[in-house]
């Protein structure tokens, strides 16, 4: 279950992470209200998994996909680049990501 309150974690990491776009410097009320719960929730539930997933780990797999999925939602949503390099980059994450999703206990 450690391994879904991670992933649930991630997805409100890109949601924040996004929010901070949309809440313009925490100058729209709404978008900002939504930002700051998404933070505490993403927050919340990586405490939840880091209690039987080691730290490092879930700490790192979290930050991974709250990449990944920030950039590539940066290039849907608000027409980022999309560069070979950027892209090469983004799977090199991925690829640790599953490394030490594989490597964990």
């Amino acid at each position: 279950m450690a391994w879904v309150y991670l992933l649930v974690a991630a997805l409100f990491e890109i949601g924040w992470a996004v929010g901070l776009k949309y809440s313009q410097g925490f100058t729209k009320f709404w978008p900002s209200v939504l930002t700051i719960a998404a933070m505490v929730l993403s927050l919340f539930f990586l405490a939840v998994a880091v209690r039987s997933i080691p730290v490092g780990t879930g700490y790192a797999i979290w930050t991974g996909i709250g990449a990944v999925g920030t950039a590539t939602l940066g290039i849907i949503l608000f027409a980022e680049p999309v560069t070979a390099w950027r892209v090469g980059c983004l799977l090199l994450i991925l690829c640790g990501v599953v490394g030490l999703k594989i490597a964990a206990p």
